[in-house]
């Protein structure tokens, strides 16, 4: 175990951080099991190395009712990661996974697209509340590859990077879809659309429609995502969008 509190650690872990960021050219840190530690001391390696982007693994359980899903509402759950950006400081380079998300998308797309709008009428993770500090994700290497301990549905994963890919926040692909999955020219698409139309982490969210079936979205006026099996749609999109990307229950205006 590592003693933060301890001044001795902090000086050593701060001179090898500025270390990797000089000599090996490391410009950001992924801090893993954040929660393990105080927001406090992750504060002072931030402030101490100024890396140009930093993440936290803020992973605790969503809220859970008696059927053994996830409560439509989980604002205590992104409330967590929002308070860690808040002490860490929401002005500097601190990001967090945007688990709350991961978890919704889980379920919701396997016919409970209707999760994917929460009760304010914004986006049920903490991209709803705080886009530009969430890092949204679809799988990593806990939850999915070799340890599958919370793996998105495997049938579906296209539908989860479709939405992520639109969507406000910093997606971040995970390297065994992109490589392994053989997923990379369809990823491709949905990431071409963002960087064309120049999508971003606090791009405005309009929610069209969230049923059982399908859920609509339009982003920035620019871009709109449908996910769910529903095929006939074309009264939701306005004139002069043209499909850009669409595989299995999804497609990208």
């Amino acid at each position: 175990d590592i003693d933060h509190l301890n001044l001795r650690v902090q000086k050593e872990l701060v001179e090898w951080l500025n270390w990797l960021k000089a000599d090996i050219g490391f410009d950001g840190w992924r801090f893993d099991f954040a929660k393990g530690y105080s927001a406090d001391v992750a504060k002072i390696y931030i402030d101490r190395s100024e890396p140009s982007f930093a993440v936290a693994e803020i992973w605790t359980s969503l809220a859970y009712g008696g059927d053994g899903k996830p409560n439509l509402n989980q604002d205590q759950h992104r409330q967590e990661l929002v308070n860690w950006v808040d002490k860490v400081g929401g002005k500097g380079p601190a990001t967090t996974f945007d688990f709350t998300t991961k978890g919704i998308l889980n379920v919701a797309v396997e016919g409970e697209l209707w999760r994917l709008r929460g009760t304010d009428g914004k986006a049920p993770g903490m991209i709803g509340w705080w886009p530009a500090k969430a890092v949204t994700f679809v799988d990593n290497h806990d939850t999915g590859s070799t340890q599958h301990m919370w793996p998105f549905p495997s049938d579906r994963v296209m539908q989860g990077y479709a939405y992520i890919l639109t969507h406000p926040g910093t997606p971040c692909i995970f390297y065994d879809h992109f490589f392994d999955w053989g997923l990379k020219e369809e990823i491709d698409r949905p990431v071409s659309v963002r960087t064309r139309h120049g999508i971003h982490s606090e791009s405005k969210l309009q929610i069209i429609e969230a049923d059982a079936d399908l859920y609509l979205a339009e982003i920035d006026g620019k871009v709109i995502v449908k996910l769910g099996p529903r095929y006939d749609v074309g009264n939701l999109i306005p004139g002069g969008f043209k499909v850009a990307a669409h595989g299995n229950d999804y497609a990208v205006w």
